[in-house]
């Protein structure tokens, strides 16, 4: 009896059995209103998922997106179109989405840091009262999966690499757009970190790839690999006005630096940067002795770093010794990567890096509740998928980035396409100085720099967790959009 009773049980768990299902090509359109920029605004958001395609025209992917879209527009299929990628690579469109362009923003405090209960609220700087907004999660983050094509998982090689994510997010995009009637919309690229080498390279691929011609790209706190692989010279020499900066905010500066403001010290450290480091960590060895003495000294005024600890690293200052050494000789606190302005404490005082990162510990105490809480509540997306802040999509191919020459070759192509950069004083990890070099490098000829806008804020990575950053960088895209949208402007050199 007893047996017949195991197998009755076994059996029943066996027929009722059930696997998570992707959700392949679906939407779901919900109904909001909401005050931006001082006036009452309406409209609506569509959450769902769109397949990605492969050669036979079979779902090999599914991608998750939000769209916000203004109602009762007069001129419908008209008004400019922001689409939004964060970075990671692996990163979900969580970040910007509610907490920098969006209608909704994270409850934490003016500074940033979490404040419970965790959820949301109105956010009042939106840029939805002059753009609609997509949001996009590349493959295997949020909800975004791949799929099995004749019970076989897709070649993982056509969507983990810098290439590859680029060619079928571009296909994806104009498939999007045609579903949705905005061929007509003036279009903007805006991505954050590695999403800044995503749409650099997205910027030509929707041209010669899709023959769709954009406005605008706007990177914020921008990844360009191409500087931060570069020559050991270079790419250290660039960190050296993000240490300044960093340290000037821990307080950690000599007087004569310490009581200027920030904005009056910098210009001084990369004149310094490229044009004293940047040689001198070219010559190596070939550096005297002297030299090193008399650099290192300066250094350390300009760092808050101690000349022997530099003078120990042979001028060559690492970012993680950096944030380990700062305050080790004060609070005893290490400082964030991605937003320096944070705090952490290590196991030990000694050591060359942070046990963790306190900025990013920080931020997922606030976005992972409000984006699951979001996404279920407010825009009605119900699933069993895991929200992925950080999917996995790694190893990433890295090989054949030219993304830098592409957004070159972009605008050159586009009379129309121009760039703006947002970058934070406090980034250690994506520096707002490696942005300025990358801009100047984008285009070294100067014919394109009109095109080109640069602005700074006094916070990190995600500089728009901080209110007062919040309010300035959207308003900074609402300029950028209205800057750029070329109406009854012919697109001739």
């Amino acid at each position: 009896m007893r047996k017949m009773l195991f197998l009755i049980v076994l059996f029943s768990f066996t027929t009722f059995a059930q696997e998570i299902k992707i959700p392949i090509d679906t939407t779901i359109t919900t109904q909001h209103t909401a005050k931006i920029n001082g006036s009452s605004l309406d409209y609506t958001a569509t959450t769902g998922m769109q397949p990605v395609w492969n050669s036979d025209n079979k779902a090999m992917a599914t991608l998750h997106y939000t769209l916000y879209k203004k109602k009762n527009q007069k001129e419908d299929g008209k008004r400019p179109l922001v689409i939004s990628f964060n970075g990671g690579p692996g990163s979900a469109s969580a970040w910007m989405h509610i907490a920098y362009t969006g209608p909704k923003i994270l409850n934490i405090s003016d500074e940033g840091y979490p404040v419970q209960p965790y959820g949301l609220k109105d956010n009042p700087h939106s840029i939805l009262d002059v753009a609609d907004i997509l949001y996009v999660n590349p493959v295997n983050t949020g909800y975004s999966r791949t799929l099995k094509v004749d019970d076989k998982e897709p070649n993982r090689d056509l969507f983990f690499g810098i290439n590859a994510d680029i060619k079928y997010l571009a296909a994806w995009l104009e498939n999007f757009v045609s579903r949705n009637n905005l061929w007509l919309s003036p279009k903007y690229l805006i991505g954050e970190s590695y999403g800044g080498t995503r749409v650099s390279g997205l910027a030509l691929a929707l041209q010669e790839q899709q023959w769709m011609y954009l406005n605008g790209v706007i990177l914020v706190s921008p990844a360009d690999y191409l500087s931060f692989d570069a020559d050991t010279a270079l790419s250290s020499s660039l960190f050296l006005p993000y240490f300044t900066a960093a340290a000037w905010y821990h307080k950690a500066l000599s007087p004569e630096f310490q009581q200027k403001e920030l904005e009056n010290i910098l210009p001084q450290i990369e004149t310094y940067a490229l044009d004293v480091l940047l040689p001198a960590l070219a010559k190596g060895s070939l550096l005297s002795a002297s030299e090193k003495e008399k650099m290192a000294t300066q250094m350390g005024t300009y760092t808050g770093i101690s000349k022997k600890v530099i003078l120990q690293h042979n001028l060559d200052l690492p970012s993680s010794v950096f944030w380990k050494e700062l305050l080790r000789d004060k609070s005893g606190n290490t400082i964030g990567r991605l937003d320096s302005r944070y705090l952490g404490i290590d196991r030990k005082l000694a050591g060359n890096r942070p046990d963790y990162s306190p900025e990013l510990t920080s931020w997922l105490h606030s976005f992972t509740p409000a984006i699951n809480y979001y996404m279920r509540e407010h825009l009605n997306f119900k699933t069993d998928l895991k929200y992925n802040m950080f999917g996995p999509v790694h190893p990433w191919d890295n090989r054949g980035n030219n993304t830098r020459e592409q957004l070159r070759k972009a605008m050159a192509e586009n009379p129309y396409l121009n760039i703006l950069f947002q970058t934070g004083y406090f980034d250690g990890a994506t520096t707002y100085f490696h942005s300025k070099y990358s801009m100047s490098q984008i285009d070294p000829s100067g014919q394109l720099k009109d095109r080109m806008q640069f602005k700074t804020y006094h916070s990190g990575h995600m500089m728009y967790l901080r209110q007062a950053d919040l309010e300035t960088s959207n308003n900074d895209l609402r300029e950028f959009l209205k800057q750029t949208n070329q109406q009854n402007k012919t697109a001739k050199y």
